[in-house]
C-alpha cells in the first residue's frame, strides 16, 4: 500500500514538473499557483497557442495552491468569513477595513491629521470651547467606513472642522448620528467633503438637532462624486437661530441621490442657504421631505439649483408647511441642460400669510405643483417650452453632453485621422478573480456575499453588491446572450460557448492618449475586417472580480495604433468595436446624441476601455 502511494506521489510530481517545463522561459508564472492552474485550463479550452494578454493575466488569482485548497475547504464548510482578513489579503480582494476600526471617546479638543476608518462615540460630549480638526481624513481609501455617533453633544462654543474628508475614496460609507445635538454656539465646517469619490453612501441623522445659535457650513460637498446616495434626516430639527450653508453641493456629480427629510423642522429663526446646488449633475435625484415644516421666521434660499443638469428628478413634499413668517426664495431653479421632472406637493400649505415664497427664473416643462399655498407664492419669469426661455449652454459646454470621442463612425477609424479620445481609465478599485473552486462555493446572492465578506447591508458596499446581483439576474434583452462570470474560468467558458475554441481576448493596451487628441496610425481589421460576432465583458463592482459578459452580433473588431498628434510617435495600441446593427438601440442612446442618426440608420464604434475586454476569433 505504501509503495502504491509512493508511486502515485512520484507520478503527480512528474506531471507537475512537465507542466512547469511546458511554461519554460516564456512565462515567469509559478506552476504551483492558482494562476498557473487557470492558464493550463485556458490552454485546454483554447488550444491555439495564442499569447495570453497581460491585462487579463494580471487579474488572475495570486493564491498559492495551498492557499487555494485551504480557502476552498473553508468556503465549503461555511467558515470562510472567520478568516476574512487573511483571505482578503492573500486573494487580493476588495474588503472593508472597518473591522480594524477604533472606538474613540474624549472630552478634550484634538487635531486629527491623516486619520481613517474610525468610530467616534461619545466624543466631545459637554466639551467647552476649543476645536477639533480632521485633515486628510480617510483619503483615497477603498471601502472606508467612518462613524461619528453622539459627537459634540451638549457642547458649548465648540468648533468642528472636516477638511478634505474621504476624498478620492471608493465605495465610501460615512455615518454621522446625533452629531452636535443640543450644542450651543460654535460652528461645524465641512470643506471638500467626499470629493471625487466613487459610489459614496453618506448619512446625517439627527444632525445638530436642538442646536442653539450654531453655524454649519458645507463647502464643495460631494463634488464630482459618482453614483452615490446622501441622506440628511432630522437635520437641524428644532434648532434655534441656526445657520446652514450648502455651497457647491453635489456639483459635477454623476447619478447622485440626495434625501433631505425633516430638515429644519420646527426651527426658530433658522437661515438655510443652498448655493450652486446640483449644478451640472447627471441624472440627480433630490428629495426634500417635510422641509422647514412648522418653522418660525426662517429663511430658505436656493440659488442656482440644478443649473445645467441632465434629466433627473426633484421632489419637494410638505415643504414649508405650516410655516410662520420668514421666506423661501428659489433663484435660477431647474435651468437644466436636459429636462428632468420636479414635483412640489403640499408646498407652503397652511403657512402664515406673512410667509413669502418666491421663484425667480424658474425653468421646466415637467413641473407639478399640488396643494401649494393659494397666496404668498410668487413666480417671476417661469419658463417652459411655450415660453421664451433664456438660452442654455451649448451641448459641447455641458459636462454631461456625450464625451467627445466616446462614439465615432467606422470611417473615422482610418490612418491619419485626428480625433479626441475619451477617458478610458478604469475607475474601479484593483481586485483579482477568485478561482472557481472558491467562487463556486459562495452563493451568488446579495445576502450570501454580504455574509461571507461581513458587509453591512446599509453601507455603500452593501448596496453595491445588491445592485450587481440584481443586474446579473436581469433577464437578457431581445437577442442578447449574457452571463455574469464570477471566475476567469467562467469568462473563458462563456467566450468558447458563443464563439468556439479559436478565440482571443483583446483590450486597449494602456490609457495613454486618454482625454486628449490622438492620431490614428495603422489599422487592422480582425478576421480580415469581416463582419463577425464578439463577446464583450465589463467589470462589475464586487469584493472579487465579476464580469458582465454578453454576446454582440454583427460587429467588426479593429486594432489600431494610437499616435501622439504632435510627434506622430506610437503611444498606445487600441482595440475598437463597431456595432453594425443598431436597430434595437434606444433613440436616446448617447451615440445618436453625439453622431446624429437614428437606430438602424448608422453603425456606431467605440474603444474598449481599460479593465474591459472583447473576445473574437483569432486572426
Amino acid at each position: 500500500m505504501a509503495n502504491a502511494s509512493s508511486r502515485h506521489l512520484v507520478s503527480l510530481l512528474f506531471v507537475l514538473l512537465c507542466h512547469a517545463a511546458a511554461f519554460g522561459a516564456s512565462t515567469s508564472v509559478n506552476p504551483f499557483t492558482a494562476k498557473a492552474a487557470l492558464i493550463r485550463y485556458w490552454n485546454r479550452k483554447v488550444p491555439n497557442n495564442y499569447h495570453h494578454p497581460s491585462f487579463l493575466v494580471s487579474k488572475l488569482s495570486p493564491l498559492s495552491a495551498l492557499d487555494s485548497s485551504t480557502f476552498s475547504s473553508l468556503a465549503a464548510s461555511g467558515h470562510l468569513s472567520d478568516h476574512l482578513s487573511a483571505f482578503c489579503s492573500a486573494a487580493r480582494l476588495l474588503c472593508s477595513s472597518s473591522s480594524y476600526t477604533l472606538s474613540l471617546s474624549s472630552s478634550t479638543p484634538s487635531s486629527f491629521s491623516g486619520y481613517e476608518n474610525s468610530n467616534f462615540s461619545n466624543y466631545g460630549t459637554v466639551v467647552g470651547g476649543g476645536a477639533d480638526s480632521f485633515a486628510n481624513y480617510s483619503s483615497g481609501l477603498n471601502d472606508p467606513v467612518d462613524t461619528f455617533r453622539r459627537y459634540s453633544r451638549d457642547s458649548i462654543a465648540h468648533n468642528d472642522s472636516f477638511a478634505s474628508y474621504a476624498g478620492d475614496g471608493n465605495v465610501v460609507t460615512a455615518n454621522f448620528t446625533s452629531y452636535g445635538g443640543a450644542a450651543t454656539g460654535g460652528a461645524g465646517s465641512f470643506a471638500t467633503y467626499d470629493s471625487s469619490s466613487n459610489v459614496p453612501d453618506l448619512r446625517f441623522t439627527n444632525y445638530e438637532a436642538a442646536g442653539n445659535g450654531r453655524e454649519r457650513s458645507f463647502s464643495s460637498y460631494s463634488g464630482e462624486a459618482n453614483s452615490g446616495e446622501q441622506s440628511f434626516t432630522g437635520y437641524g430639527k428644532n434648532g434655534n437661530g441656526v445657520t446652514s450653508t450648502f455651497t457647491s453641493y453635489a456639483n459635477e456629480s454623476n447619478v447622485i441621490g440626495s434625501g433631505f427629510a425633516n430638515y429644519g423642522e420646527g426651527g426658530n429663526g433658522a437661515t438655510d442657504v443652498f448655493a450652486s446646488y446640483g449644478e451640472n449633475g447627471n441624472v440627480p435625484e433630490n428629495t426634500f421631505r417635510s422641509y422647514g415644516s412648522g418653522g418660525n421666521a426662517g429663511s430658505d434660499r436656493f440659488s442656482s439649483y440644478r443649473d445645467q443638469s441632465n434629466v433627473g428628478d426633484d421632489s419637494f413634499a410638505s415643504y414649508a408647511k405650516n410655516a410662520n413668517g420668514g421666506a423661501a426664495d428659489f433663484d435660477n431653479y431647474g435651468k437644466s441642460f436636459n429636462q428632468g421632472s420636479d414635483t412640489f406637493k403640499g408646498y407652503g400649505e397652511g403657512s402664515n400669510p406673512n410667509h413669502e415664497i418666491t421663484f425667480k427664473t424658474y425653468f421646466g416643462d415637467n413641473a407639478t405643483f399640488k396643494s401649494y399655498a393659494k397666496s404668498g407664492v410668487d413666480f417671476k419669469e417661469y419658463h417652459n417650452s411655450s415660453a421664451a426661455a433664456a438660452p442654455l449652454r451649448s451641448p459641447a459646454a455641458n459636462r454631461w453632453a456625450v464625451e467627445p470621442g466616446k462614439f465615432f463612425r467606422e470611417k473615422d477609424l482610418a490612418t491619419g485621422t485626428a480625433m479626441p479620445m475619451p477617458d478610458i481609465r478604469d475607475r474601479f478599485p484593483p481586485r483579482s478573480f477568485l478561482p472557481r473552486s472558491i467562487s463556486g462555493l459562495i452563493p451568488f446572492s446579495a445576502a450570501a456575499v454580504r455574509g461571507v465578506f461581513a458587509i453591512p447591508a446599509d453601507t455603500a458596499m452593501g448596496r453595491t453588491v445588491a445592485a450587481t446581483v440584481a443586474e446579473c439576474e436581469r433577464p437578457p434583452s431581445r437577442g442578447e446572450t449574457k452571463r455574469c462570470a464570477t471566475s476567469a474560468e467562467d469568462v473563458i467558458d462563456f467566450a468558447v460557448t458563443v464563439l468556439g475554441g479559436d478565440v482571443v481576448a483583446r483590450s486597449t493596451e494602456s490609457t495613454e492618449g486618454s482625454k486628449g487628441p490622438i492620431l490614428i496610425g495603422e489599422v487592422k481589421g480582425i478576421n480580415g475586417g469581416k463582419v463577425t460576432k464578439s463577446v464583450s465583458c465589463h467589470q462589475s463592482l464586487f469584493p472579487y472580480l465579476v464580469y458582465y459578459c454578453h454576446s454582440v452580433p454583427k460587429v467588426r473588431v479593429y486594432e489600431a495604433e494610437i499616435l501622439d498628434v504632435h510627434t506622430k510617435k506610437k503611444i498606445n495600441h487600441g482595440v475598437a468595436i463597431c456595432h453594425l446593427d443598431t436597430s434595437d438601440w434606444s433613440a436616446n442612446h448617447g451615440a445618436f446624441v453625439a453622431l446624429g442618426g437614428k437606430p438602424g440608420e448608422i453603425e456606431v464604434c467605440h474603444w474598449i476601455f481599460q479593465g474591459d475586454m472583447t473576445w473574437a476569433v483569432a486572426d
